[in-house]
């Protein structure tokens, strides 16, 4: 009703519902707390010691949250106070509280903090931060009380604080309707179907367009909604794990979460291929186009929006496939083989076509890794003979070891100087540290400047909140619901994202939320100080783990994806050779390029202080030529699969494809060790300090280190060379399909296949010429006065390193 007086569109409708929905969940569990700490009977009151940790615990949890989340979250919150509440009974009888110090105070919560932390990854990241939460309460509220602190009950009471907050979060997504996240991704997937079937659309009517005006249209339609697409995909995804929660009571529900969500995210990847294939068509309608093969492309989009509307129509379903559907599959006559390279985007374009119908209508039965798997297990095997000093120094280097020390110190040193600011109040120093530990690599100062701005947004919402209801401060919480509603749609922003989203939810509700605690107004100065304190130390401790900018690490991870990049054209071949082998350098590929995306992230939103500014605009290009370079790989890796099915003898196409190779993995060799010089001026004196003045001067009689990349003659040259290239093997590939005298059917798939890794191979040379033109702009930047020439570069950085 309310989206329909403000006439918004369906997007922005599903986002503001989906807003309303998240702060309806955590108002409800946040009155429910409310009602139970103050108007709850005397003896409930008196256990709940600390109703502000039962916000913070709802926040943790409900926030955004599904019923799988939130009985997750229940399991958390009991893992944090096994791990909590026991052990903090035993300290405090042995320490006893009226002995502890500011110091002793803060050496015992790091302690704490770091047996927390040290257990692995299938411990949950919620369960500690409640478990830290726990920690700095317990031990910080039994150093302000001292001698009144009974040993025993006062973690029994942090205890009964967390589960009041626990069983309202409960509550709350049961009410007045269970929020299932099977529901909401059984709707994303629908969301998800008719966003494909659109763009399949759209594709097909582009390819058969008449005219370059309106088939730019229709591509430009599919690209607005291939950003909605993807983001659907991640929504789906990132509900997997709550999924697994929710199908433990809701059986009849799990073949749907376990293989619908996969199936989709499958069928994305030749969708992307169609889209990919109409971007370089140089004109419209394209020379192949005939009534045969445009009556057999609507064909094909009708089988597929059939598949898509069974699919909406039978959620969920005990199929590991799409529905099958009567219609007979659509196959492509096609009348004539790619002659230039221009024929190759339509050819392309019609391989996806099919890729996408085989997707949808088969099952997958590739095999497992389990020669991998195998490989790993031998790799695995420990060496008897083992190095005792080997073992504890790889103990301490580990990952875990060194975050649960960050985390230790981190929250210790808030504590410490939080305690040594205000006694009564330093708490509030060290449980926004605790309750917003991340596990993973973040802009730290970033994350930190958000969460001190939600913090003093809320402190000030909430501070007002209680100036207007000054009088009834018993439903003085009621004003929170748009605080909820606000926050829930800062938490999608740029501006202020998760963190301090979060944190402007918990500034206010610590002040709205409770009573008896003294005025507002000095109660918010003091959060605000202490919360100052706490983040300025956590800012501290990890720049003293983490020196290295990450600018500075994304041009490491640069280096190290071009050179997985060089990896994955040494491994390609044609026929069933190395298959595996370029397989797992698939995955380290997409493992590799995920990193560089999340540093580059990260190095944008980084401040400069006295470093040259990061060049963000150079990195994102060169991050989507690897990206572009990445996805090449995959669809070459299906047309090569089709191949080595059929038993084709492909000597006479290998040879070509080696003429490929030859184009691009010389210049990846170059680019992954260019990208890594900091200053061309620094690199000239080595090379005079080295004395590597001969091995240079091979340059110039013709004896480079590197075999000079063809890909460096820019200009016309260049682009007739690599023509000539592809119209050979186009030529040879012509030659091995007559020469097949298969079947027509049979032929016309290997017409797509062989011209589809031609396509590939065209778009590696030219993504790598992209990565060039990106490797000279970054090298520019970061030495305007030097003239820069790859060549001249890598041959400098050879012979130093072999001096």
């Amino acid at each position: 009703m309310l989206t329909s007086m403000l006439k918004l569109n369906p997007r922005s409708r599903s986002l503001w519902l989906s807003c309303i929905s998240a702060s309806f969940r955590t108002a409800v569990a946040c009155s429910i707390v409310a009602v139970a700490t103050l108007f709850g009977p005397s003896s409930l009151r008196s256990q709940v010691a600390f109703p502000a940790f039962s916000y913070v615990t709802v926040i943790l949890i409900v926030t955004g949250a599904s019923l799988g989340d939130t009985l997750r979250g229940c399991w958390d919150a009991l893992c944090a106070t096994v791990l909590t509440v026991i052990p903090a009974i035993v300290g405090l009888w042995a320490i006893e509280p009226s002995r502890m110090t500011t110091a002793l105070t803060a050496v015992v919560v790091g302690m704490a903090a770091f047996v927390v932390m040290l257990p692995d990854h299938k411990t949950h990241l919620v369960s500690k931060r409640i478990a830290l939460g726990q920690i700095v309460i317990i031990y910080v509220v039994a150093y302000d009380k001292g001698g009144q602190t009974d040993p025993v009950m006062h973690p029994v009471h942090v205890a009964a604080s967390t589960a009041i907050g626990v069983l309202a979060c409960v509550l709350a997504l049961l009410l007045p309707y269970p929020g299932l996240a099977t529901c909401q991704v059984k709707k994303k997937c629908k969301l998800y179907a008719d966003n494909a079937s659109e763009r399949v659309e759209l594709c097909v009517k582009a390819f058969c367009s008449e005219d370059n005006r309106r088939a730019h249209s229709f591509v430009s339609q599919a690209k607005s909604l291939a950003i909605n697409g993807t983001k659907l995909l991640n929504a789906i995804k990132s509900k997997k794990e709550s999924m697994k929660w929710e199908t433990l009571p809701i059986e009849f529900l799990k073949p749907y979460c376990m293989n619908t969500a996969q199936k989709l995210e499958d069928i994305e990847m030749p969708i992307q291929g169609l889209e990919m294939g109409l971007s370089h068509f140089h004109s419209f309608p394209p020379q192949i186009l005939d009534q045969d093969l445009k009556d057999n492309l609507h064909k094909l989009l009708q089988h597929i929006t059939i598949t898509f509307d069974q699919l909406k129509s039978c959620m969920p379903f005990d199929s590991a496939t799409f529905p099958e559907t009567n219609l007979e599959n659509p196959t492509f006559s096609l009348h004539s083989f790619p002659q230039t390279h221009k024929d190759l985007s339509s050819f392309f374009f019609l391989f996806c076509s099919k890729l996408l119908e085989r997707k949808m209508t088969l099952t997958d039965n590739s095999p497992s890794k389990a020669p991998s798997s195998s490989s790993e297990g031998q790799k695995n095997k420990k060496d008897p003979q083992f190095d005792l000093f080997d073992s504890i120094n790889t103990f301490l280097m580990h990952r875990r070891f060194v975050l649960a020390l960050k985390c230790s110190l981190s929250v210790g040193f808030a504590v410490l100087f939080g305690l040594i600011y205000s006694k009564e109040n330093g708490i509030w120093s060290g449980l926004p540290v605790a309750i917003s530990f991340a596990a993973s690599r973040e802009a730290v100062f970033r994350v930190s400047n958000l969460k001190a701005q939600g913090t003093v947004l809320g402190t000030v919402y909430g501070v007002l909140g209680c100036f207007v209801l000054e009088k009834y401060v018993k439903v003085r919480f009621l004003i929170l619901l748009p605080w909820f509603i606000f926050c829930s749609l800062i938490r999608g922003s740029r501006m202020y994202g998760p963190a301090g989203g979060v944190s402007a939810v918990i500034g206010a509700v610590l002040i709205l939320g409770r009573e008896n605690f003294g005025s507002p107004t000095e109660f918010a100065i003091i959060r605000i100080v202490e919360a100052f304190i706490g983040l300025s130390c956590s800012i501290v401790v990890e720049l003293m783990f983490r020196p290295t900018r990450a600018s500075t690490l994304a041009k490491f991870q640069l280096s190290k994806s071009l050179q997985v990049l060089h990896e994955c054209v040494n491994t390609m071949n044609l026929g069933g050779k190395s298959q595996d082998c370029f397989g797992d350098c698939q995955r380290k590929l997409k493992s590799n390029v995920n990193e560089l995306k999340k540093f580059i992230e990260e190095a944008t939103m980084e401040p400069n202080f006295w470093f040259l500014p990061f060049n963000s605009a150079c990195y994102s290009k060169l991050l989507k030529s690897v990206s572009n370079m990445k996805g090449l790989f995959v669809f070459l890796n299906h047309a090569n699969r089709h191949l080595t099915h059929e038993n084709l003898s492909m000597k006479t196409l290998e040879d070509e494809v080696e003429i490929f190779k030859e184009m691009i993995h010389p210049s990846l060799k170059c680019f992954e060790r260019v990208v890594l010089v900091k200053s061309l001026n620094k690199l000239e004196k080595e090379v005079q300090k080295s004395g590597a003045f001969d091995t240079y001067s091979d340059v110039e009689m013709g004896k480079l280190p590197i075999t000079p990349s063809k890909l460096h003659e820019h200009g016309l040259n260049g682009e007739d060379e690599m023509e000539n290239v592809i119209n050979s093997y186009l030529k040879r590939s012509q030659e091995v399909v007559i020469g097949e005298g298969c079947e027509e059917v049979k032929e016309h798939e290997l017409v797509l296949s062989l011209s589809a890794i031609g396509f590939c191979l065209r778009g590696l040379v030219k993504e790598t010429r992209e990565i060039e033109k990106g490797v000279i702009e970054l090298l520019q930047w970061e030495n305007p006065s030097s003239l820069v020439n790859l060549n001249e570069i890598c041959c400098k950085i050879h012979a130093v390193s072999h001096i």
